[in-house]
């Protein structure tokens, strides 16, 4: 029964987010909606700007990329999740296990970088305009990016390392509805005081370098905005900056509320709660935050729809 890196237990139990029944069929069919509104909108939003090419543009080439993680992040997790909401039996395997945390990882780190390069795209394009071409052709974009997935990888490979060297004795049920990192750590059957501080090096740099980096990208953005003459032009300044704000905010203060505290029972309740904003609410919303106010996406749409009616 010893599945590699001596360890005893070959398959999990998901508690899931609740354990009352009268729940399972309602939160299916919430989940459900928001899955499909999930994968609907990333994956409209990564063909529109893949078909359109005035949307071929660095403000639009990170979207992509955004979208394009949003779409997986959400087909790596909710599947299982919906399938746990009405079955009797919420096993995954020990491998799956480990699978599923490292997609997590790769996703969420990847997610902060995109942001990143986002805020710091903005802060360009709104305080050196003349310059936007110049400081940001397609190869700084694509740099931009590589680094982003390679940050990513490098994350999740520290994560999945530590993780697959611990024991699990007999404990195997996870008070998650997924295999996040926190949740399996509480389950070994040996210390885990490594992981706890590779957890707090890794997530804190993570959460913290990305903030400060669009801190202080707003901070440059404000003082510009602030500058402006023109009600219209600041008004405008602030609307293209405000979806992202709102993205940015929801990420990162439920993923900071998860990992940067104490773990322990209560919290790990608390951060079923604000895991449900990083894994389900943000992928749902980025491309409504980012669409509905958008000019060039509205009309990227009505082109495509028209050539496709002929």
């Amino acid at each position: 029964m010893v599945l590699g890196n001596s360890s005893f237990v070959t398959e999990f139990i998901l508690v899931g987010l609740t354990d009352q029944p009268d729940l399972q069929l309602p939160l299916f069919f919430l989940f459900l909606a928001m899955y499909v509104v999930t994968v609907l909108g990333n994956l409209g939003l990564v063909t529109l700007i893949g078909l359109n090419s005035h949307l071929h543009t660095p403000m639009y080439f990170f979207l992509f990329n955004l979208s394009f993680i949003d779409l997986c992040y959400s087909c790596a997790f909710t599947p299982k999740m919906l399938m746990d909401f009405i079955s009797e039996k919420t096993i995954i395997s020990y491998m799956g296990c480990m699978t599923q945390l490292f997609f997590l990882c790769f996703f969420a780190i990847s997610e902060c970088y995109v942001l990143t390069s986002m805020a710091y795209d903005r802060y360009v394009a709104i305080c050196n305009p003349l310059l936007y071409n110049i400081v940001m052709p397609p190869q700084v974009c694509c740099n931009l990016m590589l680094g982003s997935y390679l940050m990513a990888l490098s994350g999740a490979l520290v994560h999945t390392g530590c993780m697959l060297r611990l024991t699990f004795c007999d404990a195997n049920t996870i008070n998650h509805y997924l295999c996040d990192i926190l949740p399996v750590l509480q389950l070994s059957c040996t210390s885990t005081y490594i992981n706890e501080l590779v957890v707090f090096i890794v997530v804190g740099i993570n959460i913290t370098v990305p903030s400060l980096t669009i801190f202080i990208s707003y901070a440059c953005i404000l003082s510009n905005i602030f500058k402006i003459s023109s009600k219209e032009g600041r008004s405008k300044a602030f609307s293209t900056c405000s979806s992202h704000i709102t993205a940015v905010s929801l990420f990162f203060g439920s993923g900071a509320f998860m990992y940067l505290q104490p773990s322990s029972a209560g919290s790990m309740n608390e951060g079923k709660i604000s895991s449900v904003f990083y894994t389900n609410v943000v992928p749902m919303m980025n491309p409504l935050i980012y669409c509905l106010r958008n000019k060039d996406v509205k009309l990227a749409l009505r082109k495509t729809l028209s050539i496709r009616k002929f």
